[in-house]
């Protein structure tokens, strides 16, 4: 499991980058990069990185369920996650 402090840096991050959203686009349209520069840096979308939302591990993560491989995996075999079945042929 990642660090508390991380997995909570990820999540403020998160939040600076919807909160600046709707501005980021207004002044890229315009070209006004002088005042693009002076907003936060943690409030550009390439800084995010994704990260499982039960442990927080950023790698192996699985776009389409928002979770690692790892808790991927467990749940499937659990049945908690409807439509999944393992493989057999």
């Amino acid at each position: 499991m990642a660090r508390k402090a991380v997995v909570a840096r990820e999540r403020k991050r998160a939040k600076m980058v919807a909160k600046y959203a709707d501005l980021r686009k207004q002044l890229k349209a315009e070209g006004r990069w002088d005042e693009l520069d002076k907003l936060p840096r943690n409030s550009n979308p390439i800084r995010l990185h994704n990260r499982c939302q039960l442990t927080g591990r950023p790698k192996g993560y699985m776009r389409d369920f928002g979770i690692c491989r790892v808790k991927f995996r467990e749940m499937a075999l659990n049945g908690k996650l409807p439509g999944i079945t393992k493989a057999s042929w």
